[in-house]
């Protein structure tokens, strides 16, 4: 291939946005060449990188619109530290069934237990499935829900919830909502029931949760819409971010 010949095709290649093809084509040219492959088999590999690549850069843009906090993985979370927790039951979920179905999975326990750990790589794996995910602060959430609503943006906003396949609401239940508050996220809830999953946390049993909405109605109906055909995981036991600090401080002493 003449120096000419290279510099436009390099550039038909960048037009179209072909940057596998761009990347590999020399280099599979010239093995293709020591094989003796035919040029449909050239091709094919190449088509077959670009789709490779294609596919990575959806799932990083998956995993950043996301917008979670910290990046947790299935394989670093310590089952033993929660017995009450199946693993096959959480890697069962990590598949995806549930997001086909559009339910939901609870996540139910005292602080410290991974109950966001969980979520985090439940979510993640949704991503790397090439589907859209959103991860919320619960109290975050209900800013962003009351500002929409003050101007006057609350339908777009719902509207852009509904594209995705999976939410996630953390830490529900360390704050008290207004009256206002609650009632956004009971509305926020009820439009993605039956239409997207939603993975909650929370560290209040489903008695306790009138204390966070204030309204019995509300709660009711509201838990009414999230347990039903849900996926509901309790963690108990002692604090994991408790016991590191314990050992820690049973290591400093040793060493003293």
């Amino acid at each position: 291939m003449t120096m000419e010949t290279s510099l436009l095709l390099e550039t038909y290649l960048k037009q179209l946005r072909l940057s596998a093809f761009l990347h590999n084509y020399t280099r599979f040219a010239e093995d293709a060449a020591q094989a003796n492959l035919a040029y449909d088999r050239y091709l094919l590999a190449l088509a077959e990188q670009e789709v490779i690549r294609r596919e990575e850069n959806r799932k990083i843009r998956r995993i950043k619109a996301a917008r979670f906090p910290v990046l947790k993985e299935l394989a670093d979370f310590d089952f033993s530290c929660v017995p009450s927790l199946s693993k096959q039951r959480v890697l069962a979920l990590a598949r995806g069934e549930y997001l086909d179905r559009a339910e939901s999975i609870l996540l139910v326990g005292n602080p410290g237990l991974g109950k966001t750990h969980i979520a985090t790589s439940l979510a993640l794996s949704a991503c790397r499935q090439g589907l859209r995910v959103r991860f919320y602060n619960a109290a975050g959430l209900v800013n962003e829900l009351i500002q929409a609503q003050d101007e006057r943006q609350l339908p777009k906003f719902l509207a852009t919830a509904l594209r995705h396949r999976l939410i996630v609401l953390d830490e529900l239940g360390f704050i008290p909502f207004s009256s206002i508050g609650a009632q956004l996220i009971f509305q926020f809830c009820s439009t993605l029931y039956e239409r997207v999953s939603m993975i909650v946390t929370t560290n209040l049993r489903f008695a306790d949760w009138t204390q966070v909405f204030g309204d019995e109605r509300l709660t009711a109906a509201l838990l009414d819409r999230l347990t039903h055909k849900a996926h509901i995981l309790e963690f108990t036991g002692e604090s994991y971010r408790f016991r590191q600090r314990m050992e820690r401080e049973a290591q400093v002493e040793g060493e003293a």
